[in-house]
């Protein structure tokens, strides 16, 4: 069954669910539906909005997830994954595809591994997969779907259910949800102290949680509204950034890992965020680091490698988000606000190319976020600055789908349409 009536068949399933459940016969199923039975879908198979709406309010779910069980892309164009190969070899497959950035083929291979899953550890590799492969698109809704089903099956054996708790504090952070982020990150280190250099996947795990947790803490900087709370966040964002920098320099160092020395690197840019924020260096010295170490990122072409340059895309939100902290003072010179208004212009600007170049979402997310907050600080009547800001078809496609993927940034991505200068035909 395929198409149509495939998407047929799945409408007249919710919609008997939603008779059982609220216990109607037909005439109240007709009064709820506001149509008859006959007329439920059309020839396509596609039901109007109103018709989805009404059934999700029958059966008190979410519009989404009453529409994503009766359409799924995949029913129109299926990626061809042949089923009768072992489940190990399509899970070879998904790796190779991960490697190669093939993430709507990783998908499709993904879900061939769930359709396939005997036990409990195969439905949750199949789920950290798929995990992988909508991390990969920057669907992290997604992601903490897939890593939530992989967690809830019984029997899975533990360092597939400690990389689907690693991946699961990623998406949290992914998607701002750093108080998560950071209980699932304390939880796989306390987990994994008394036993961090055992094998290469617990030692990733160990870096990845401390620096994901360091990480939260950078973020969290800017929400303090105490000096003592900032000052204790400062310090274990400082802890955490630099145990992560030097276990991950050690697994690069071992194994030659360029994604290693990325994330050594990474670490490395938020630790000085972290010191300017808490006054243990000078913001302008802090930025003048940064400025230098983004010269290496000038051609993008030319860039050592994808995980280096990513890399200096998040170094470049480090220091825009150093010059906006110290744009907020109420007394600053003349000249020190010009060079921070320029460091923080340099900054975005390299944020959104490394972003668009590597077709990273996260970064995108930033970048526009970034230069939303440059705008407001440096006009003075806000209206008139980002009406100053033009998008042409390709930053509003975007901003679009920075909105869809990252529920959080909505509404900022909605004031930016509102308030920008759009150039679309």
């Amino acid at each position: 069954m395929h198409g149509a009536n495939l998407r047929r068949h799945r409408l007249n399933r919710m919609i008997g669910l939603a008779r059982v459940y609220r216990g109607w016969n037909s005439n109240e199923l007709r009064d709820a539906l506001g149509r008859d039975a006959g007329r439920l879908a059309s020839g396509s198979g596609n039901p109007k909005l109103d018709l989805v709406a009404r059934v999700a309010d029958a059966l008190e779910w979410d519009l989404g997830e009453v529409a994503e069980s009766i359409w799924d892309a995949s029913d129109e164009t299926p990626l061809e994954v042949n089923e009768h190969e072992s489940f190990a070899s399509l899970d070879a497959q998904a790796q190779r595809l991960h490697r190669e950035s093939s993430y709507p083929e990783m998908e499709a291979v993904g879900k061939a591994m769930r359709r396939i899953a005997r036990n409990g550890t195969e439905r949750a590799v199949a789920a950290n997969r798929l995990a992988g492969a909508y991390d990969g698109m920057g669907r992290f809704p997604r992601v903490l779907q897939c890593v939530r089903e992989g967690l809830a099956e019984r029997g899975v054996r533990d360092e597939i259910r400690l990389m689907l708790s690693v991946n699961l504090a990623g998406a949290y952070y992914a998607l701002w949800n750093l108080h998560e982020a950071r209980a699932i990150a304390t939880s796989v280190i306390e987990s994994l102290a008394a036993r961090a250099g055992n094998t290469r996947m617990q030692r990733v795990a160990y870096a990845f949680a401390h620096g994901l947790r360091g990480q939260c803490a950078r973020r969290l900087l800017s929400e303090c509204d105490s000096p003592q709370m900032c000052t204790r966040l400062a310090r274990e964002a400082e802890s955490d950034l630099e145990c992560a920098s030097q276990r991950y320099a050690e697994l690069a160092d071992q194994y030659g890992d360029a994604q290693y020395a990325g994330l050594a690197h990474t670490s490395e840019g938020a630790l000085l965020e972290v010191r300017a924020a808490s006054g243990a260096i000078l913001p302008i010295d802090a930025i003048a680091s940064i400025v230098q170490r983004l010269d290496s990122a000038i051609d993008l072409d030319k860039a050592p490698c994808a995980d280096l340059l990513e890399s200096c895309g998040w170094w470049s939100v480090f220091g825009a988000n150093i010059a906006l902290r110290a744009g907020e003072r109420t007394v600053i010179h003349v000249s020190e606000r010009s060079e921070l208004e320029r460091a923080l212009a340099i900054c975005t600007n390299k944020a959104a190319e490394i972003a668009e170049h590597l077709d990273l979402w996260p970064l995108r997310e930033r970048a526009f976020t970034l230069e939303w907050f440059r705008r407001q600080q440096s006009a003075g009547e806000l209206p008139v600055e980002c009406n100053a800001w033009v998008l042409d078809a390709d930053d509003v496609r975007v901003l679009v789908g920075t909105m869809g993927r990252f529920p959080l940034f909505r509404a900022t991505g909605w004031e930016i349409l509102d308030q920008a200068m759009l150039t679309v035909d």
